[in-house]
């Protein structure tokens, strides 16, 4: 497997213009799960976004009773329908009205549907979007084959949106299976763990945000090199974020962030802090402390005393520090992608999003 690189240390940064005052008869252009500050481009979104909510629930309903109500199951759910909406802010680059721009954007959101049934599956995950995960619900062979319907139906949409969007797809939906493939299996024998960490985000996360990003810039008609532009704006802010989310399941307290502190490492799912802590370890120059604080996290985490300790000592560990300075790093490189962009309020827009992770991370 391909390993990622890091991003080369930069000082190029992100900055965030005031928002402008908003007229009493828009939208609160915050309540969109972007920060998109200019109110006349927040209104024109959610307008759009509200088709695309319209056409996503007819793009999964169903005559068969069983498979309409395990398919509208998680889109009912709700979600931030972030990608769609990523599609659409992208889209402004060029014509954002382009009917293909809004077609594309229930094809990622499809695509990200139809990927969470298969992976609570794979996680044993009993709640999705705040209610039951599909599998608890109707068992895991039904689960697999509603996600495969909706997989399909992303497919039949996107082939009418052109060869390029079909090729992007596909490619995209390729890097998504790998990415879970690799998470499930691990990194090869020799294989730098925290190099395959990242590849994994790119493949299972990062690539999905890239592809919503590059299909909105591609439909409306923007310049080749801005299509570019916000595709590996994607890639970048995609790792960012899982970064800073490793951060906050070690430093949050939960209240602020709505993430409980230490869920990950009781499940012990793969986060950057402990990846990190693992390769020190290795290296042989770790302290006895270190050591110990290693075998806590491999054992059993199921007492809260015994979590909230290691919570403790991995909050004092140099480790957090590194993973804290990745992300920022991720999210500045990020924002460095988008200078072939003109300055206005889709390029402010996705600088501000970045440096959000930026800041969420510290």
């Amino acid at each position: 497997m391909t390993s990622v690189p890091l991003p080369p240390q930069t000082t190029t940064g992100t900055s965030a213009s005031a928002p402008p005052a908003a007229p009493t008869d828009l939208p609160d252009p915050t309540a969109l799960g972007l920060p998109i500050t200019d109110p006349e481009l927040a209104s024109r979104l959610a307008d759009r976004l509200t088709v695309v909510d319209d056409v996503l629930s007819d793009a999964v309903s169903s005559a068969d009773k069983l498979a309409d109500g395990a398919s509208r199951h998680l889109v009912d759910a709700g979600g931030k329908r972030f990608r769609p909406l990523l599609t659409l802010l992208t889209g402004e680059l060029g014509d954002g009205a382009a009917p293909g721009v809004v077609d594309a954007a229930v094809v990622v959101e499809l695509t990200q549907v139809a990927s969470l049934y298969h992976d609570d599956v794979m996680d044993s995950a009993p709640m999705r979007r705040g209610a039951p995960a599909a599998h608890m619900v109707w068992g895991n062979s039904v689960a697999i084959l509603v996600g495969d319907m909706l997989f399909a139906r992303a497919s039949a949409r996107v082939a009418e949106l052109g060869p390029e969007a079909v090729i992007l797809q596909s490619r995209t939906f390729e890097r998504m299976c790998m990415g879970q493939l690799h998470e499930t299996m691990g990194p090869d024998d020799g294989e730098d763990e925290v190099a395959h960490y990242l590849q994994v985000l790119s493949d299972k996360t990062a690539s999905l945000l890239s592809a919503s990003a590059r299909l909105g810039a591609m439909l409306s008609g923007a310049p080749k090199d801005q299509v570019e532009a916000v595709g590996a704006f994607g890639e970048k802010v995609g790792v960012a974020f899982q970064l800073a989310d490793d951060v906050l399941d070690v430093a949050s307290s939960g209240e602020t962030s709505g993430k409980t502190p230490g869920t990950d490492l009781r499940e012990h799912v793969p986060t950057m802090p402990v990846l990190l802590l693992r390769r020190h370890v290795a290296s042989g120059s770790a302290t006895d402390e270190d050591k110990d604080l290693l075998a806590t996290l491999d054992g059993d985490l199921s007492s809260d005393e015994v979590l909230t300790a290691a919570l403790q000592s991995l909050r004092a560990h140099s480790v957090l520090a590194d993973t804290r300075e990745l992300a920022v790093r991720w999210a500045r490189e990020a924002a460095a992608e988008l200078a072939p962009l003109p300055d206005g309020p889709v390029k402010d827009s996705l600088e501000q999003f970045a440096q959000a992770l930026a800041d969420r991370a510290v």
